[in-house]
C-alpha cells in the first residue's frame, strides 16, 4: 500500500471563502499528489453532536458535496462518500471506546472548548475524538491532513491505535498529520479571522447582488480620497491578495500609496477579482445543480470503494479481539 491521505469535512452550513482558502483548497489539491490513494469524507455522523434537524443534515449534506465537485474535486482521483455509508465506522468506534481512557478524552481542548462556548453536553460531543479515530484508522490512513487546532485530537488517535497494537497485535498504522505552515488565518469583513459566528464572511457561491452588498459594506477608515494609502494596513487589500496574482496585487498597491484613489475604488477591485476567481467554479457548480443523479452516483462509488477497505480492516480488528 502507498501512502493514503484521509481528509473529513462536516456539513455543518454554507461554506464561505475562509472554510475555501483555510482547508477547502488545500484538501481537493491533495488529489494530484497522491491520486487513486486519497479519501474525503463528508462527517455526516459527527454532525449529529449538535442534533440537527433531519432535513437539514441531508441539504448540507449534499450542498457540501456538490460544492466540492464544483471547486474541482476529481472523484477519478479521491473517494468521496458520506461517513454514515460506511458499515464499519460504527463497530469500530464502539470497539476503540472500549479500551480509551476517561482521562485522554477529558484532556480534549476541543470538549472543553464548545462546553465555554454554551454547546450543551451530550456523550457524542465528548466522545467525539473516537469516532474520529475509527474515521482515521479504518483505512489504515498514514497522513491525515490537520489545523493546529485539530493536532490534538490526531494525537489521540495515535494514542488509541498504539494501545490497541500492544493489546491486541500491529493491526492499525499510526498515522502522521500533515500540518500546513502555510495557511493563513482568513480575514473576515471586520478584519477578525472568518467565521460564521461573527456574521463576517462572505460566502463560496453567493448570489452576485449580496456578495456585492457585502463587500461594499467593509468598514474602512477615513482616510480621504485624494491621500495615499498604506495597503498592508487595509482589510480589503488583504482579501484581494487572496484571489490575484502577483502582477494585479502589485498594480493595486501602487495605486493605493499614488493616492487619488478611494476605497470604494479598492472595494470594486476586490468584488470583480472573487467573481473572476470563481467564475469557472460557479457555472461548474449551475452544470452539477442540474444533475443530482451525478453526485449520487459519486457519493455511491466513492462509499463501494471505502467500504471495500473498511470490510477487511474491520475483518482483522474483530478477529484480533475475539468478535470472530
Amino acid at each position: 500500500m502507498g501512502k493514503r491521505i484521509l481528509t473529513g469535512i462536516q456539513p455543518s452550513g454554507i461554506l464561505h471563502i475562509g472554510n475555501y482558502f483555510g482547508a477547502m483548497k488545500a484538501s481537493i489539491e491533495l488529489q494530484n499528489q497522491n491520486p487513486g490513494d486519497t479519501y474525503l469524507f463528508i462527517a455526516d455522523l459527527h454532525s449529529l453532536t449538535v442534533n440537527p434537524k433531519p432535513d437539514d443534515l441531508r441539504m448540507r449534506v449534499r450542498r457540501l458535496a456538490l460544492d466540492y465537485l464544483a471547486c474541482g474535486l476529481d472523484p477519478e482521483k479521491t473517494a468521496f462518500f458520506r461517513q454514515s455509508d460506511i458499515r464499519g465506522v460504527c463497530e469500530l468506534t464502539w470497539i476503540l471506546n472500549t479500551i480509551t481512557g476517561l482521562g485522554l478524552l477529558e484532556r480534549a481542548h476541543s470538549y472543553k472548548d464548545k462546553i465555554a462556548k454554551g454547546f450543551v453536553p451530550n456523550n457524542g460531543l465528548f466522545s467525539y475524538p473516537v469516532l474520529m479515530a475509527a474515521d482515521i484508522l479504518l483505512y489504515k490512513s498514514n497522513a491525515v491532513p490537520v489545523g493546529k487546532d485539530q493536532k490534538q485530537h490526531l494525537e489521540i488517535t495515535r494514542d488509541i491505535a498504539i494501545r490497541f497494537n500492544q493489546m491486541y497485535g500491529d493491526v492499525f498504522v499510526i498515522p502522521e498529520p500533515i500540518i500546513s505552515e502555510s495557511v493563513a488565518v482568513i480575514p473576515g469583513t471586520d478584519g477578525q479571522k472568518m467565521s460564521k459566528s461573527y456574521n463576517n464572511t462572505i460566502e463560496l457561491f453567493g448570489e452576485e447582488k449580496a456578495i456585492r452588498k457585502k463587500i461594499m459594506s467593509i468598514p474602512t477608515d477615513s482616510t480621504p480620497l485624494e491621500a495615499p494609502k498604506d495597503p498592508d494596513k487595509c482589510n480589503i487589500f488583504t482579501l484581494f491578495k487572496l484571489f490575484s496574482d502577483e502582477g494585479k496585487i502589485a498594480a493595486l498597491a501602487a495605486k493605493y500609496r499614488a493616492g487619488n484613489f478611494g476605497y470604494g475604488h479598492a472595494k470594486q477591485a476586490l468584488f470583480e477579482a472573487y467573481m473572476d476567481y470563481f467564475a469557472p467554479m460557479r457555472r461548474r457548480r449551475e452544470e452539477l445543480e442540474k444533475e443530482p443523479g451525478y453526485i449520487d452516483e459519486v457519493l455511491r462509488k466513492g462509499a463501494e470503494k471505502a467500504n471495500a477497505v473498511a470490510a477487511v480492516t474491520m475483518e482483522e480488528v474483530c478477529r484480533a479481539v475475539g468478535l470472530r
